[in-house]
C-alpha cells in the first residue's frame, strides 16, 4: 500500500485546511487509516483515525470539535478537515494505514504503512 498526503500549507490562526490522503496498491488490505503529526523536537502523535469498514472514528482530545476525519472507500481516500487552526497545530502531518484492524486506533506502532507527510504551518 502506498499513501500520498497532500493539502498542507501556511495559514493564519483561525483558518481551515483540508488534508487528503490517497491510498494505492493493495488497498483491500486496509482496515483503518489515521492521521498523525510531528512538530519540531516532539514525538509523532495521534490526531485522528477511522475504521475502513463501519466508519467508527477516533480523535485526539486536542483536536476534538475542530478536526474531523472522513473517508471515501470508493476512491481510497481519507481526509482531515481542520478548522479553527491554532499555532500549536503546526507540524508535519502524516497519514497511515493499518492492515490488521487493531482495537486501539491511537497506537502508532500498529500502523503498517505511512505516507510522506505534508507540512501545516499556522501563524499567530
Amino acid at each position: 500500500v502506498q499513501l500520498q498526503a497532500s493539502g498542507g500549507g501556511l495559514v493564519q490562526a483561525g483558518a481551515s485546511l483540508r488534508l487528503s490522503c490517497a491510498a494505492s496498491g493493495r488497498t483491500f488490505n486496509i482496515r483503518a487509516m489515521g492521521w498523525f503529526r510531528q512538530a519540531p523536537g516532539k514525538e509523532r502523535e495521534f490526531v485522528a483515525a477511522v475504521y475502513w469498514s463501519g466508519g467508527t472514528t477516533s480523535h485526539a482530545d486536542s483536536v476534538k470539535g475542530r478536526f474531523a476525519i472522513s473517508k471515501d472507500n470508493a476512491k481510497n481516500m481519507v481526509y482531515l478537515q481542520m478548522n479553527s487552526l491554532k499555532p500549536e497545530d503546526t507540524a508535519v502531518y502524516y497519514c497511515a494505514a493499518d492492515k490488521t484492524r487493531m482495537p486501539d486506533l491511537r497506537w502508532i506502532k500498529g500502523y503498517d504503512y505511512w505516507g510522506q507527510g505534508t507540512q501545516v504551518t499556522v501563524s499567530s
